[in-house]
């Protein structure tokens, strides 16, 4: 589930036509998430738009069941299908996080099945440190001179190490061409749907959605649920003179 943000703001002008990726180059496994992104994108009036798509995991103790059950490899396939029609080189940097954050490691579309797996296995289970996380992807997109904006999809199911330094980042990061979309997976939001309304912010830069159980969140609700603020942001933030 998702709140509407609305905004008066025009969307800046797109720089494509269509997706970023031809579904000729996508991996059979992908291309119905990749259409499934596209309708959403479109409903937002997003088609066309590119943006490099971020992949941020909790890797906290108590999110064992959801690496477990497929639920976050899952995501990481819908990550990939966004990122498919916004950004023309189909990679996602994943950033893991617990105590500390991992530097990114970027996955591409030939490589994602059993992407988790195989790069989860060696990253300590550790607390949950928002902060750190969006940092790592604050250096990393600045590091790489991008000419567009970021859409980083931030997965976590519980509170952060420190609230404040949360709170925090995310405030200083609204002066950038970044927008989170957090989405939360269990019942532990409370502090999710606070960051959603944070005040003190240049404009309003981050989404909640609340994935309770992801096993039964269809992937066109998640992207609904992603594009359609991002699209509310992009609008405020080329307003702003933040996304140019």
């Amino acid at each position: 589930m998702f709140r509407s943000k609305k905004t008066n703001a025009p969307l800046p002008a797109p720089t494509g036509t269509g997706p970023a990726v031809s579904l000729s180059k996508v991996p059979p496994g992908l291309v119905s998430l990749t259409k499934t992104a596209a309708v959403s994108l479109e409903k937002s009036g997003l088609t066309g738009q590119r943006a490099a798509v971020y992949l941020v995991l909790d890797h906290s103790g108590s999110m064992y069941p959801y690496y477990e059950d497929g639920s976050v490899q899952r995501l990481a396939e819908q990550a990939l299908g966004l990122s498919a029609n916004l950004d023309d080189d189909g990679i996602v940097p994943i950033v893991y996080f617990g105590s500390d954050a991992e530097a990114p490691d970027p996955i591409d579309l030939d490589g994602y099945a059993g992407v988790i797996d195989r790069t989860h296995a060696a990253v300590f289970w550790g607390s949950t440190d928002y902060a750190a996380a969006m940092r790592a992807v604050i250096a990393d997109y600045q590091a790489g001179l991008q000419s567009t904006p970021a859409l980083v999809i931030f997965q976590t199911d519980g509170v952060p190490d420190s609230k404040a330094d949360a709170a925090d980042v995310l405030r200083e990061a609204s002066l950038l061409p970044i927008f989170w979309a957090f989405v939360g997976f269990g019942q532990s939001i409370s502090f999710l749907e606070k960051l959603d309304d944070l005040r003190g912010r240049r404009v309003d830069n981050a989404s909640f959605f609340h994935a309770a159980d992801p096993h039964s969140v269809t992937d066109a609700e998640l992207y609904d649920g992603i594009t359609h603020e991002y699209a509310a942001w992009l609008a405020a933030a080329s307003g702003a003179g933040i996304v140019r």
